[in-house]
This record gives structure tokens, C-alpha cells and sequence, in this order.
């Protein structure tokens, strides 16, 4: 690192789970953020800021003026704009030293398996059960860990599949593929919710790359933003999972 990049990262450099060997790890990284939407908004920020080297941003929507009271990557001048375009643009302000790739569109299966065969972790922040299923079914058969994040109303919830083949994946929690959507686009959801959930996948993402601490791997952490509390729960390995088995 040089002198400039010393005084950048000075505060992660003090933490001893980091250190040196951690910041050149994450300079060293790649993240694909799957939606830049309420969750992958201030993931990508952390991520960015906390100076990950490659972001790949993943979207295919443009920025409306109902994006800005959660999607905080994104600012008024941005509205009608693609969503990676615009959070490219706004993560470079932010750090400049990083490197970042965009994705305006929705991906084949084929052209996401691609992608997350690039990253070292996937943080899924979309709003429908498709896109993570898919996502799960692609981490999964490249043993790439996945950070998983969703948030309505005033709840979230998050939890982190390393895909190593001993714990649980993402299918082994939600078996239904025919779950009916629950956006927030129908619910509606509290702006600090999304920022609350989204910050905690970028911190289980910086675990995972510098092995700092305990993941969440195994458990599901819930949120009740309406009376702050939280919970804990053992998430255990399906046998019978079609995917993960």
C-alpha cells in the first residue's frame, strides 16, 4: 500500500483483524452485488469506502424519485438514469482508487454464473424470490460465499452461506420456489431498515474476505425494527436440499 492508501484505511489498519494482511486482502478483492436497490445501496458504499477493489454492480432498473428515500448511493440528479450507472459514478467520488464494473441488465443463468465465478462474495440485496434462488443455485455450485440481506416494513433479516459444503445454503431455508413476491414496492419498508441490513452485509462481507471474526454462516440474525430487537437463529443443512445436495 502506499502512503495514501495508509491514511485512507488508518482506521481499519488499527484493528487487529485487519491489519495490513486484511486491508491488502480486500484491495485485493472482488464483490458482485446483485440489485442497487435499498440493500445493495449502502452495501456498495461500505464496501467502496472500506476499499474493496473490484465492485461488479449488478441492475437492470433506472433511478426513480421513490428510490431516493432508501437508496442512498443514488441523488436527485441521478433520477432516469441506470441504477449502476449512477452508482458507479457516485462510489468513485467516494473512492476513487477502486475499480468498478456494471451490468445494465438482467442476467442469463449462464452469464451469472460467469460473474460470480469473478468474485470472492455475492451480496444478494434484490426484492424477488427468483433472482435469489438463482443466485443461491449459481453460489452454490461454485462454492462462492453468498451474503443474503432482505428488509420490508420495519423487519430484515441476514445471514451468510459459505457454500463449503458443511453448512446450509439458501434454498435449505426457503424450500418454496414458488414463494409469492414481498417487495417493498407493495409493502413498503423504513429507510433505516434497508441502511441497518444493507451495512451488515457489507461487514459479513469484509469477514469473509479477511477472515476477521465469526460469519453468520449457520444463522439467520432477524431485525423488528418496530421494537429493536433482535434474534438469532441456528440455521441447519438440509438433507434433502435439491440444491446444495
Amino acid at each position: 500500500m502506499n502512503d495514501d492508501q495508509l491514511l485512507r484505511y488508518s482506521r481499519q489498519l488499527m484493528l487487529p483483524q485487519i491489519d495490513v494482511a486484511g486491508q491488502e486482502k480486500l484491495l485485493a478483492s472482488t464483490v458482485l452485488l446483485i440489485g442497487l436497490g435499498g440493500l445493495g445501496a449502502p452495501a456498495s458504499m461500505y464496501l467502496a469506502a472500506a476499499g474493496v477493489g473490484h465492485l461488479i454492480l449488478v441492475d437492470f432498473d433506472q433511478v426513480e424519485l421513490s428510490n431516493l428515500q432508501r437508496q442512498i448511493v443514488h441523488r436527485n440528479a441521478d433520477i432516469g438514469r441506470a441504477k449502476v450507472e449512477s452508482a458507479r459514478d457516485n462510489l468513485l467520488r467516494l473512492n476513487p482508487e477502486i475499480r468498478i464494473s456494471i451490468l445494465n441488465k438482467k442476467l442469463t443463468p449462464d452469464e451469472l454464473l460467469a460473474q460470480i465465478k469473478q468474485a470472492h462474495v455475492v451480496i444478494e440485496g434484490s426484492d424477488n424470490f427468483e433472482t435469489r434462488f438463482a443466485v443461491n443455485k449459481a453460489c452454490v455450485s461454485t462454492h462462492t460465499p453468498l451474503v443474503s440481506g432482505a428488509a420490508i416494513r420495519m423487519e430484515g433479516q441476514v445471514s451468510v452461506y459459505l457454500n463449503d459444503g458443511d453448512g446450509p445454503c439458501y434454498h435449505c431455508l426457503y424450500k418454496d420456489e414458488g414463494e409469492l413476491d414481498a417487495s417493498c414496492s407493495n409493502n413498503g419498508v423504513l429507510a433505516p431498515v434497508v441502511g441497518i441490513i444493507g451495512s451488515i452485509q457489507a461487514t459479513e462481507a469484509i469477514k469473509v474476505i479477511t477472515g476477521a471474526g465469526k460469519t453468520l454462516d449457520g444463522r439467520l440474525l432477524l431485525l423488528d425494527a418496530m421494537n429493536m430487537d433482535w434474534r438469532s437463529l441456528k440455521l441447519k443443512k438440509d438433507p434433502a436440499c435439491p440444491v446444495c445436495n
